[in-house]
């Protein structure tokens, strides 16, 4: 916590996992102060001793809160939920609860580690796009399938749940990737929905303090 009492966010602007998190922190209106860690510059800035010290596992987010300091995003998006339960992310009925916490771990454990920055610096660099790619195709065939039995008009039914804060920058990843998403209509449908709502907006990487100037809206 700051002297202010905020909470701090250890974040980076493209960090998919940090924008699940920037996004339930604005839908139940918590104010917080951003500490921007920069994955490219100095070799990584995750890597500091400083950093390291925060967090072992040397990876944003990571979200000093309560007097505690959590990271993975799941965790903190459920902590949150469990502090501080209004707008709830985690629906009453136990059955939906499941299928969002199965949609959000397909995303954040089977989607978006394949893709990420530590797993493509280990792929030759010519190989890197199509890696990427293949890895969010093989996801995203499985989850346009369960999300046909599942959606509404978001995720999970009709109100937002954690396993809309995984998808958005899930398919904001693949965009980046260049994967056609044209296949996948019910994903591509899910994701439009969500995008015009102010938590999705104003949590969006091109308006965080650490958005390059090239890369801002």
């Amino acid at each position: 916590m700051t002297e202010s009492g905020k909470p701090i966010l250890y974040s980076y602007f493209r960090s998919s996992c940090s924008w699940r998190v920037r996004i339930a922190l604005a839908l139940k209106g918590i104010d917080y102060e951003t500490v921007p860690i920069n994955l490219i510059k100095d070799g990584g800035q995750q890597f500091s001793k400083d950093f390291q010290a925060l967090n072992p596992m040397k990876q944003v987010p990571a979200l000093k809160i309560d007097g505690i300091t959590i990271h993975q995003s799941l965790a903190i998006i459920e902590y949150l939920e469990e502090t501080r339960p209004t707008p709830r992310l985690l629906p009453q009925d136990p059955k939906k609860r499941a299928s969002v916490r199965m949609i959000s771990d397909l995303i954040a454990g089977g989607i978006q580690p394949l893709q990420n920055l530590s797993v493509l610096k280990q792929v030759e660099e010519e190989f890197q796009l199509t890696w990427a790619q293949n890895a969010i195709i093989s996801g995203f065939n499985a989850l346009e399938q369960i999300l046909q039995s599942t959606a509404g008009t978001y995720c999970v039914g009709d109100e937002v749940t954690m396993a809309d804060l995984c998808l958005v920058p899930q398919v904001a990843n693949a965009e980046r990737f260049k994967v056609d998403c044209t296949p996948y209509p019910t994903i591509s449908s899910i994701n439009k929905r969500l995008l015009v709502l102010e938590a999705f907006q104003v949590t969006h990487p091109c308006r965080q303090p650490d958005t390059p100037t090239e890369l801002r809206a």
